[in-house]
C-alpha cells in the first residue's frame, strides 16, 4: 500500500528553488484582493522531487486503463484509441473553437461535421443523423424523444410501452423510464437470444419501440433480428438500436438493413473521439 505524500513530508525537505533573477517581488496582497488571500500557509506536503515522482508514478500503475490490459465492462468495455486521434483531435483548430463564433469564421469545421454526418448515415443505414446528443445516454435519449415525439404527430397516444431485453444495454431502461414510458422487460431464452415467444405476448397497440443491443451485452448477435423487427414492425413500433457494440458488426451489416427505425452511436468507443 502506497503511504499518503503527507505521510512522507519532512519539514525542510524542497525540490529545485529557482533563484531570484532581478524581478522585483509584489506581496501577494497587492496582486490578490484581500477576501481570496489565505489566513495561514498552505498545508503542503514536504518532499524532494525525486520522491514526488515516485510517489505519483506509483500511484498511477494502480490504477487500470486500457493503455495496460483488456477493459471488460460488457457493453461499456472500452475500446483503444489511436494516439494519432487524439493528437488530431486536439488540433487547435477543433479544440479553440468558441461555440458564438460567426459562421464564415467556421467552414472548416462546419463542412467535417457535414462529411461526418454522412458518413454515419452509411456506417448505420439510416437517412439523417444529428449530433448534437454529447453522449450515449443523451442519444439514447435524443432517440426516445423522437421516437415519442413520432406518434404523438400521429395522434397514437396509446404507445406508452418500451420493450428492453435483460440482454440490452443497461441504462436503456432508465432512458425510456426519463422519457415517460413504461418500461416491459423481456426475458431471453437459454441460448441468451430475445425469446420471441416473450415478445410475442407483450406486443400490442400501446407498444412504441423495443431497445435492442446487438450483438447483445453477452456478446451474441441476435440471429432472429428480422423476425423480431417484422413482429415489432407489424405491431405498429419502432426498433431502437443502441450501437454499445456496433464495433462487433460495422462493416458486415448495418442498423438500417437489420429494419432499425433509430439508434444511437458512441463515438468515444467506435471512432475513437476523446
Amino acid at each position: 500500500m502506497e503511504k499518503l505524500i503527507y505521510e512522507k513530508s519532512r519539514p525542510g525537505r524542497r525540490a529545485l528553488v529557482i533563484e531570484k533573477i532581478g524581478v522585483k517581488d509584489k506581496a501577494p496582497s497587492a496582486l490578490i484582493p484581500a477576501k481570496f488571500v489565505r489566513k495561514n500557509p498552505a498545508a503542503l506536503a514536504e518532499v524532494s522531487e525525486l520522491e514526488a515522482v515516485r510517489h505519483f508514478v506509483r500511484l498511477s500503475h494502480l490504477n487500470h486503463a486500457i493503455d495496460k490490459a483488456f477493459y471488460p465492462l460488457g457493453s461499456c468495455t472500452m475500446k483503444y484509441n489511436p494516439k494519432i486521434n487524439d493528437q488530431m483531435a486536439a488540433l487547435e483548430g477543433f479544440r479553440e473553437l468558441h461555440p458564438m463564433q460567426p459562421e464564415e469564421q467556421i467552414q472548416g469545421a462546419l463542412e467535417l461535421i457535414y462529411k461526418l454526418e454522412r458518413s454515419i448515415s452509411e456506417v448505420v443505414g439510416l437517412p439523417a443523423v444529428t449530433l448534437q446528443p454529447a453522449a450515449g445516454a443523451h442519444g439514447e435519449m435524443t432517440g426516445l424523444l423522437l421516437i415519442r415525439a413520432y406518434f404523438r404527430a400521429k395522434g397514437d397516444t396509446a404507445r406508452t410501452k418500451v420493450i428492453v431485453p435483460d440482454t440490452a444495454h443497461g441504462t436503456n431502461p432508465a432512458t425510456a423510464a426519463m422519457c415517460g414510458f413504461d418500461v416491459v422487460e423481456i426475458k431471453s431464452n437459454d441460448r441468451g437470444l430475445v425469446d420471441i415467444d416473450a415478445l410475442k405476448a407483450v406486443l400490442g397497440p400501446d407498444t412504441a419501440a423495443i431497445m435492442l443491443t446487438n450483438p447483445n451485452t453477452l456478446g451474441l448477435f441476435e440471429e432472429e433480428i428480422d423476425t423480431c423487427q417484422k413482429l415489432v414492425h407489424e405491431a405498429g413500433g419502432l426498433l431502437y438500436y443502441d450501437g454499445a457494440n456496433l464495433n462487433a458488426i460495422m462493416g458486415l451489416v448495418r442498423p438500417g438493413d437489420m429494419g432499425f427505425d433509430v439508434c444511437h452511436l458512441n463515438l468515444h468507443k467506435t471512432f475513437s473521439t476523446p
